[in-house]
Parts: C-alpha cells; structure tokens; sequence
C-alpha cells in the first residue's frame, strides 16, 4: 500500500504541473500565434492523460491475488505503459502532420504569423518544471521500481525536449524575421519526430512484457550463476522468466544427490527459492524443480 501511495503522490506532482502547462500553453499559443506551441499543449494535455492511467491501472495492479488472478495483478501496470506509449505515437505523428501542413503552406506561398514573445517565455517555463518533474519522476520509478511510473517519467523528459525545440523554432522566428517563420513549424516537425522515437520504446517494453517476453539475458546468466553457487545444487537448466509488473517470475531445474531425502531436497529448493527473492525482490515468484543426479551410469 505505501508503493501504492508513492505512486499516486509522485503522479499527482506531474499532473498538478501538466495542468498548469496545458493552460499555459494553449493560452501562449494561441495569443501568440504558435503552431509550434500549440503543438506542444496538445503534448501536455497527453501527459495529463496518461498521468489519469497510471492512476488508475497502478490501482489495479496494487490488487492482492485472488482467486482469478494467481499471479496477481501486476500486468495492469504493464498495460499502463503501453497505453501510454500508444498515447505519446498518436500525438507525435499529429505533431508532425500539423507541421507538414504549415511548412506546405508556407511553400506554397502563404505567409505564416510570426510567434510572440509569450509563446517563447511558455516554452522556458515548460522545459524548466518538465525537467525538474522528470528527474523527480525518474529517481521514485528506480526506487519504486515501477514501469508506469517510469514511462510517465519519459513522458515528461519528451515534453521538456519538446519544449527546447520549440523555444528555437519560435526563438528563430522572432529574431529572424518574417521570412523565417517556416522556423515554427520545422521545430514542430522535429519534436514529434523525437516523440515517435520515445513511443516506439516504450511500446516495445511494454508489449514485450505483455507477450511474455523473457528477461534480458544479463539478468538470466545472474539468475543461473547465483543458484549455482549454492552447496549442494548443480547445473540449474531449462529456465524460464518473464515479468509479471514490477516483479519477476522465475521457473528452473535443478540437479541434486539423489540419495538425500525428500525433507532435505525440499529445504535445499526451498533455499533457492529465497536466494532469488532476496536477489530480485519479495514477490519474485519463484518455482524450482528438482531434478536427482545421474549415478553409477543410470539416467534419471
């Protein structure tokens, strides 16, 4: 329950800024004649979006098991990342199709407004409270270990990067001059671009996980060498992970004397057990098959 709460806090901080932008921004824009900007407050308003499923699907995900769900609820978190994913490629590619418009247009011999100086002013707010948010955001998903949390974390860098292109594009236009107001909407153009790249990976993790996805190799030699450094457990073999959320599952196979008893093969399993739970966290689900040693040329 206190993940949980860490959870909520740590998302209502960015939400509480996420409105604050998205009031901001429009208003800058649309004041200030900034197809750049305006973009940019249609990223805000998907941060606050997203920010409502982490709240939800983390709520759901913090369920205990029951009778339905034996390994719990953990994949809604999983599914929060990947709707948020699917959140932040939707609006990218609306980004960049606005800004292909403008920029025809603009070839096509239409003359684009220049951007006010408010328009600039919003988009350092925005890179300064999206920064700081994000490094927030960031430290409590590691400490958390929560993937929601984290890809609401990306979600708020790419509204900070996004918020630098587009202070230089309309930074570009104002100094520069009528003639170079197609500067808006390149900058539009190149944030999306970089948006569509952030949504990709987050997609990529999270329907990975979703498709039981085994975990990174890394972590798998660990999971082996550990166990294997156990006395009395040798050749851990036919392993298998996947994530269930924030946590692990492992199953494996392990050989051992097949002259001890059943009490001592049992204790020795259930070592191993929590040698990964100590390893990888309490609720890694762990199960071990044992498996009696080849002896005096006899298969097992």
């Amino acid at each position: 329950m206190e993940r949980t709460n860490e959870i909520y806090k740590v998302t209502l901080i960015g939400s509480i800024v996420n409105v604050v932008l998205l009031i901001c921004k429009f208003t800058a824009g649309i004041l200030g004649n900034s197809a750049a900007m305006i973009a940019d407050a249609v990223h805000s308003l998907s941060d606050f979006v997203t920010d409502v499923v982490v709240l939800v699907f983390v709520h759901l995900s913090s369920k205990p098991t029951d009778k339905s769900h034996d390994y719990g609820h953990g994949k809604f978190e999983t599914l929060a990342l990947t709707i948020i994913g699917l959140a932040l490629l939707s609006v990218a590619v609306g980004i960049v199709y606005s800004g292909v418009i403008h920029i025809i247009s603009w070839f096509n011999g239409e003359n684009l407004e220049s951007p006010g100086m408010l328009a600039f002013w919003a988009a350092l707010l925005s890179i300064v409270l999206k920064e700081a948010v994000y490094r927030y955001s960031m430290m409590k998903a590691r400490k958390l270990q929560s993937q929601a949390v984290e890809a609401n974390a990306w979600h708020h860098r790419s509204d900070a990067l996004s918020s630098i292109g587009t202070a230089v594009g309309i930074g570009g236009a104002i100094l520069l001059g009528q003639r170079w107001t197609v500067l808006d909407p390149i900058a539009s153009i190149i944030v999306g671009i970089f948006i569509i790249k952030v949504a990709i990976d987050l997609l990529r993790n999270g329907i990975g996980d979703l498709m039981e996805q085994s975990l990174p190799d890394s972590v798998e030699s660990d999971i082996l060498e550990a166990v294997a450094s156990l006395p009395g457990v040798d050749e851990p073999h036919d392993l298998r992970t996947r994530r269930i959320g924030n946590h692990y599952a492992i199953e494996l196979h392990i050989l051992m004397d097949g002259n001890i008893t059943l009490n001592e093969a049992h204790d020795k399993a259930s070592e191993v057990e929590q040698l990964l739970r100590d390893r990888y966290g309490e609720h890694t689900h762990v199960a071990v098959h044992v498996e009696p040693k080849q002896t005096e040329g006899k298969t097992s």
